[in-house]
């Protein structure tokens, strides 16, 4: 038996959702390459393609644009939740508890038929969003924001988090932000999602898994680790110095390299762009800079080149939303990648039990509890 650490290399299902060819830094979405889709698609968009594996018409969109509107709101009872919880709990945390309790609102909770998995999804992503935004709210002492079904999926996102209308540029921004996190084939959460469907659990039961699975800082925890690593350097001159010292005690530089990608993340090649204008536009390219300081000495010294983490933190912070929020908007995205996932799973259902090379002892027999010493 050949035992592959992290199942590394490890074909585990085939999937017409999302490819990825990591020698060559390309990204591919039901056959459509990351960079045409972050450049000329909506979010909603996206969605349908994972969901449906083509783009969709301008009816199709429409329809699809007009039913996750009419499921952003979330019940009383779970705004309710979200206040009792203690401010200081990990946002993601938060949102794990939420989105489970919110199971028990949705009619088609235990419908485990293919229309009812869609329905799920839409509910599951117009409702994430409205989650993430009211623990962003209420951890910062703020009135909650209703949702306005005139805002795109971004836009009203961004409303509901910051209290005010964004601009145009703001959205664009969210809204590319989103299409570029919404799906990466068998990574670490989405994995879990399929685990969990795969047993014939329920649909929120798979994404509370994939929800706990992001928390982690090697997965979609990394984003907030590269905001609080630039925030701890706090100059540009001091970058040089932090990284030496980093290196030299052998610590992870947090949103460079990748399990997957050995080149430039094509995410992260967006995401500099998207950096870079948000920074022109308040006039301050600070985090920017240091990313990218950051980034040319640990490539230099390591051969790593950043993955979608590292310069989604400046964007982000660029934007005023705080490094605890950042996980949580991911969250808000790959929602659209793990139900495509659960549908797909479903779609020809098997039990997903791997094995495990056992190296502990054999033959032990039972000392009565009496004689062990």
């Amino acid at each position: 038996m050949t035992v592959s650490e992290g199942l590394r290399d490890i074909v585990v299902t085939s999937t017409e959702i999302c490819s990825i060819d990591g020698s060559k830094g390309e990204l591919i979405y039901r056959g459509y390459d990351i960079h045409d889709l972050a450049q000329n698609v909506t979010f909603e968009e996206t969605v349908y393609l994972l969901w449906h594996g083509k783009l969709p018409t301008k009816a199709q969109v429409d329809d699809l644009d007009k039913k996750l509107k009419a499921e952003r709101n979330i019940p009383k009872q779970v705004i309710d939740l979200i206040r009792s919880m203690d401010k200081h709990e990990h946002p993601m945390s938060m949102l794990r508890t939420a989105i489970s309790y919110l199971s028990s609102f949705d009619p088609d909770s235990n419908n485990s038929e293919p229309e009812a998995r869609v329905r799920k999804s839409i509910r599951l992503t117009a409702k994430m969003a409205t989650v993430v935004a009211a623990i962003c709210r209420i951890r910062e002492g703020k009135e909650l924001v209703a949702p306005d079904n005139s805002l795109s999926h971004a836009g009203n996102f961004l409303y509901m988090i910051q209290g005010k209308k964004p601009d145009a540029d703001s959205t664009l921004t969210m809204d590319v932000a989103l299409t570029l996190h919404a799906e990466h084939d068998m990574n670490a959460s989405t994995f879990t999602g399929r685990v969990i469907a795969a047993t014939l659990s329920d649909v929120y039961s798979a994404v509370v898994g994939a929800i706990g699975a992001l928390k982690g800082p090697l997965h979609g925890g990394a984003n907030t680790a590269v905001m609080e690593m630039l925030l701890e350097i706090g100059d540009l001159d001091k970058v040089e110095s932090y990284v030496a010292a980093a290196m030299a005690k052998k610590q992870k530089i947090m949103g460079m390299g990748h399990a997957v990608y050995k080149t430039y993340d094509p995410r992260a090649v967006e995401l500099i762009k998207l950096s870079r204008k948000m920074g022109e536009r308040v006039k301050n390219t600070k985090w920017l800079e240091m990313s990218e300081k950051v980034q040319d000495i640990v490539h230099k010294q390591k051969g790593l080149y950043p993955n979608v983490d590292f310069y989604s933190a400046s964007t982000y912070y660029t934007m005023g939303i705080q490094p605890d929020m950042f996980t949580p908007i991911f969250a808000v995205s790959r929602i659209s990648g793990w139900t495509a996932h659960i549908i797909e799973q479903l779609s020809h259902n098997k039990l997903i039990r791997p094995s495990t090379e056992y190296t502990g002892p054999r033959g032990l027999k039972v000392v009565p509890l009496a004689q062990r010493g």
